[in-house]
């Protein structure tokens, strides 16, 4: 890890946090840096995001097959599923600038990217396009669904009920329009926490966790993907809020992995948090460098990965 900081794979202040599924801990931290710190998640959000919304269909108050327009009025299209939603597949092409200004309503917000968004989508389930969109209106449905007042109040019952993520909560832009997929400020500590319940079921059933780390993307023709396109040039695959790494899926090879190996939700600033069920570990590297840096902290953990491995199923070869 100090080598990646010495090829600037890693900002100088960073942490590492790793965890076996028999309970051994590492912690690791350059800079200053501390597990309790706080980070701003850019995508990392996206897995805790889906969490939540889940949280929301296992309550019964959604399922993946809820259509959009079933629970937003101004939806008039109807075929976007909350499943397309969390899978990045709906159609919907890009992000709409009102998911960067913080005095907006949420529920205006979403319905500006219908009004101006979806006009250009694909079908749904014709592409991949990874972009903030999907998620702002799969959040809006999960607080239509749940007659929470807003997304800080889904949120909060959410940590109420899973005792997560006490020192952290989605405020960028701001409180009352929270970007979902990138407007999370979390510490490590949190997210470590997150990752834990998480890999040993604790929180989500068992169908809607096996659905979260299946492969969901399709046959989806993938039209944006940091990790093809400006990352590590692999093809990752897509489950609900979260990537399904792969990388043998490099120079032309279109995803050719197996389903839980590893799962992920890489930062545009560079975090990376993870859960290994090939190994048994789950962790994070968390920091927070420039913007675009988001598969640093992915580059900068590969080189121990093999060491990790061993630490966490005890070997010594």
């Amino acid at each position: 890890m100090d080598a990646a900081v010495q090829r600037g794979d890693l900002q100088a202040q960073f942490t590492l946090m790793l965890e076996s599924n028999d309970g051994r801990t590492l912690e690791y931290s350059g800079g200053g840096s501390t597990p309790d710190l706080a980070y701003e998640s850019a995508s990392t959000s996206k897995w805790v995001a889906a969490a939540v919304i889940l949280e929301a269909v296992d309550r019964g108050f959604l399922t993946l097959n809820t259509t959009a327009n079933a629970l937003l009025p101004f939806w008039t299209e109807t075929t976007v599923t909350l499943r397309h939603l969390l899978s990045f597949t709906s159609g919907l092409n890009d992000t709409a600038g009102c998911t960067n200004l913080p005095n907006i309503n949420f529920a205006t917000c979403v319905e500006q990217i219908y009004t101006n968004v979806w006009p250009t989508s694909a079908a749904a389930g014709a592409e991949f396009n990874y972009n903030q969109s999907h998620l702002q209106v799969a959040g809006l449905m999960a607080i239509n669904a749940s007659g929470a007042a807003s997304w800080a109040d889904l949120f909060s019952g959410f940590r109420t009920r899973t005792a997560l993520f006490p020192n952290s909560s989605f405020n960028l832009p701001s409180l009352t329009n929270p970007r979902l997929a990138g407007g999370m400020t979390w510490t490590a500590r949190d997210y470590v926490g997150f990752l834990r319940k998480l890999s040993r079921g604790e929180i989500l059933s068992e169908a809607t966790r096996t659905a979260m780390f299946a492969n969901q993307r399709g046959n989806a023709v993938v039209t944006a993907s940091p990790a093809l396109q400006a990352g590590l040039q692999e093809d990752w695959s897509y489950g609900l809020g979260n990537w399904l790494e792969c990388p043998t899926a490099n120079n032309g090879t279109p995803f050719n992995c197996a389903e839980g190996v590893r799962n992920s939700s890489a930062g545009a600033y560079g975090s990376y948090p993870f859960i290994d069920f090939a190994n048994g570990y789950f962790g994070i590297v968390a920091q927070l460098g420039p913007l675009g840096s988001g598969f640093k902290g992915v580059e900068s953990f590969r080189p121990v990965e093999a060491a990790a491995a061993r630490w966490a199923q005890q070997r010594c070869d």
